[in-house]
């Protein structure tokens, strides 16, 4: 039985109360003249109360108990909106919807006031957030740790069908949802020299001068758990100079010296992914990493000691996940701080650290593998630099142990990639430095073992695990489909919420008319208010009974955005030339950013733009093609997109994407697959069953066959008619007469000379199982099984069951409920 004990009424007129109260005296409105954002944000203060107060117990039972606590250090957390999951999960979203109809409000339109969180990017950062609402439901102490960014990626507009990115400033009117914490703000150093000195004890050691301060201060994001008492937090990290002001400059009228170092110094939490092309944009990414991560070690050194004196105990007290390489300095940084601030000698704080630490790897992609120049580093983190070469050198000397003499296993290794230019690997970094190094899909770890890391995985048996992926079910099924939630709780009750394996109770009645009839009319209402965002966002008009085929993802090369387009300029241009021709009427849905710098990611941008164009309005096909890219993506976004979404083009390369959580989303919702055998696809495979997913496409071992007999893109093109028409349309001036000739050519160059993610030679496999897509579509009551099975079976993708597994395998962290 729980000891917690609420102060606040939350019954429906306890919420009205609680609402009005925020109104007067928190926003000093009046009911009379508030606007409906003045009423959203009472809202939010009233539930934001609820939670905090929970916060405040939560803490002190981990505080009081000394906890061992995990600490989630991430560059990204895509938390998207707030408002209904704080609602949902402080299990109050009954009686505050009822509350805001007693005052004269609607939920639906308040939680439109709110702008989403611009922390994150894509998959990397929505699988932090998913973490960290599994690690409050499941009771489990634990800290996010990250940046506050003052702007978001960007905001996207099409012009012209061109990507146009504008600042996303969505902290622009502020958040209800933060709480500030100036008395933890936190110094750390960065630039300076390191001198080899004597101390005070006659010792030779090294010491870090010349440095400048930076100010990190703390904004706090409370957590809560779903059906439980338990709320974590998020802490984000704002930089600011040490000292804001040179009055003594200001004064003799240099008026921009004087604020030069904290415009300088509040650069570093200005932006997420400052683009890092040129040597400025590198340094800052840098700076960024280490900014975020040396605050936070300090923080959680500050809340160990507060309870613990011994340090042999940090590892029993503090668990630290690496959300891929990003926050790998701060295996550096820890060793810094035992060293040089705690006097800590080589063997034990080592020790120490390797015990704490624990990674994630998310790609498999080499480009994707941060390096940083040992150049920049010297700038940067002088002392960081020379106790990297230090761990380099012992390091070695294990690798000399295990291959004698073996000169290509050192450089394989090494932490430093020698070159034109020295780099350091902060991929290796991570491994050597941690206890657990996992992949986030059976196949993806299969392939670290194998092809990526195979040396590593010989040198440290045992240490490289899988944790496949999951997504939150609050967010993915009860807050972004609320019909399909209510029709599953008709059928079989609460409890799926915490446990979606329960979920596979839906199968009894996967072949009842009643269920499957109730089903697809979710289906189509989801489908109705996607039409109605399309038609405001794209002012194009589409039928909802169509097959909504979607592909909602970062656009890269690997994720082949354009070979779903090879495929819709197939099917225009075999119903232009039949008209007779019978196919399902389908709208494809895309949704993506790409980032300012890749050039050929937005050329495809605009290729799908300008091709969707000339399709919606080309009568001569009866609108049985649509084909719309929703601007802006984001979590709200895909909120609507997901439960609507017929068909999950899921498509890469074999063997490129790591596990995918978009494929979880759409499949919980019942959106059918199409895909390739790679990432998490193979596994959903496995639980949904083969009559209920369309795979496609060659597979790793045939991937890796293909490129070692040498790949030519041109064999496929020259053997196949319709691919070499499509290829060579694209290309042309067809679909942007208007415009100077050949802006659409690099993407054709790019497929007919280099194709490096193998669209041609996967995509007439890809366009037979669409043909499959086809035909299980026009029998409505088969699909409606397939779809009620998916939803059915894939309670395994819970982020629940991942971060069970890392607390048990990895963290060795036990549960806390109070």
């Amino acid at each position: 039985m729980s000891q917690f004990q609420s102060a606040l009424d939350t019954s429906i007129p306890g919420l009205k109360r609680l609402i009005q109260t925020h109104l007067k005296f928190s926003l000093a409105r009046d009911a009379s003249t508030a606007t409906k954002r003045d009423w959203w944000l009472a809202t939010c203060k009233a539930a934001q109360s609820v939670v905090v107060e929970r916060m405040i117990a939560t803490q002190a039972v981990h505080h009081n108990s000394n906890a061992k606590r995990v600490y989630y250090l991430s560059l990204e957390f895509l938390m998207g909106r707030l408002f209904s999951n704080t609602i949902y999960s402080a299990g109050i979203m009954e009686n505050m919807v009822h509350a805001l109809e007693e005052l004269g409000l609607d939920f639906e339109e308040l939680r439109s006031e709110e702008y989403d969180m611009g922390l994150g990017n894509g998959g990397l950062g929505r699988l932090a957030a998913c973490f960290l609402d599994s690690l409050a439901t499941l009771d489990l102490p634990a800290i996010g740790y990250g940046i506050h960014y003052q702007y978001g990626l960007f905001k996207q507009e099409f012009r012209n069908g061109y990507q146009v990115e504008l600042p996303d400033a969505w902290m622009r009117d502020g958040t209800p949802w933060e709480i500030v914490r100036p008395e933890h703000a936190t110094e750390i150093k960065v630039y300076g020299y390191v001198e080899n000195v004597f101390d005070d004890r006659g010792n030779y050691v090294s010491r870090w001068n010349g440095w400048k301060k930076l100010l990190g201060i703390p904004y706090d994001i409370p957590i809560p758990g779903y059906g439980t008492n338990t709320v974590n937090y998020l802490r984000l990290w704002e930089s600011r100079a040490a000292e804001d002001f040179d009055f003594e400059a200001f004064n003799r009228g240099g008026y921009d010296e004087a604020v030069r170092e904290k415009n300088h110094s509040e650069t570093i939490s200005k932006v997420l992914y400052p683009n890092d092309k040129t040597e400025s944009g590198k340094e800052l990414r840098l700076l960024q990493q280490y900014f975020f991560v040396a605050c936070s070690l300090k923080d959680i050194i500050r809340r160990f000691r507060k309870t613990n004196e011994d340090w042999s105990e940090f590892p029993e007290k503090v668990a630290i996940q690496l959300n891929d390489t990003h926050p790998a300095v701060a295996i550096v940084e820890m060793m810094r701080l035992l060293l040089d601030e705690y006097s800590m000698s080589w063997g034990p704080a080592w020790e120490l650290v390797t015990k704490t630490f624990a990674y994630t790897n998310h790609t498999l992609l080499p480009e994707a593998l941060e390096k940083w120049s040992v150049g920049l580093f010297q700038k940067v983190l002088p002392r960081h630099l020379q106790i990297i070469f230090e761990i380099n050198k012992l390091f070695l000397d294990e690798v000399e142990a295990r291959w004698p003499g073996d000169t290509t296993k050192k450089q394989i290794l090494s932490l430093i990639e020698e070159g034109p230019t020295q780099m350091v690997r902060m991929a290796h970094l991570s491994v050597v430095g941690s206890h657990s190094v996992n992949g986030v899909a059976a196949l993806h770890t299969e392939l670290l073992k194998k092809e990526l890391f195979p040396e590593f995985d010989a040198l440290y048996p045992g240490k490289f695990n899988n944790k496949t992926n999951g997504i939150t079910p609050r967010r993915w099924l009860l807050a972004c489909n609320p019909r399909l939630s209510d029709l599953i709780t008709s059928k079989i009750g609460h409890g799926w919420e915490r446990n979606l394996d329960k979920l596979r109770e839906l199968e009894a009645f996967a072949d009842n008319e009643e269920f499957k009839s109730a089903f697809m009319h979710v289906k189509h209402a989801n489908k109705v208010d996607l039409a109605r965002i399309i038609k405001e966002s794209c002012d194009v008009s589409v039928d909802p009974s169509a097959l909504f085929d979607v592909q909602i993802k970062r656009l890269h090369e690997y994720k082949r955005q354009h070979l779903n387009l090879l495929h819709i300029l197939a099917l225009y241009r075999r119903l232009l030339q039949d008209p007779s021709l019978d196919i399902t009427p389908r709208v494809f849905v895309f949704a993506a950013k790409a980032a300012p710098g890749y050039d050929l990611a937005k050329c495809i941008i605009k290729a799908i733009n300008s091709v969707g164009k000339v399709i919606n309005n080309d009568k001569r096909i009866n609108d049985r093609l649509k084909v719309v890219f929703l601007p802006n993506y984001r979590v709200s976004l895909a909120q609507r997109i997901v439960p609507a979404a017929d068909l999950s083009e899921q498509i890469s390369t074999a063997g490129k994407e790591a596990s995918g959580t978009g494929n979880m989303k759409l499949a919980l919702n019942g959106a059918l697959t199409i895909g390739t055998l790679d990432g998490a696809n193979v596994e959903i495979r496995e639980e949904v069953g083969d009559d209920n997913i369309f795979i496609f496409g060659m597979t790793v071992e045939e991937v890796n066959a293909l490129w070692a007999r040498g790949y030519n893109p041109q064999d496929y093109y020259n053997a196949d008619e319709e691919l070499r028409a499509v290829v060579d349309w694209v290309g042309s001036n067809y679909f942007t007469p208007d415009e100077p000739h050949g802006v659409l050519s690099m993407l054709r160059d790019n497929l007919y000379y280099s194709d490096p993610f193998l669209c041609l030679p996967d995509f007439r496999s890809y366009s037979d199982a669409q043909k499959r897509v086809d035909a299980a579509f026009r029998d409505k009551d088969k699909w409606a099984k397939m779809a009620i099975l998916n939803t059915a079976r894939v309670g395994k993708f819970s982020s629940d069951r991942t971060i069970m597994e890392y607390a048990k395998e990895i963290w060795k962290l036990d549960q806390k409920p109070f």
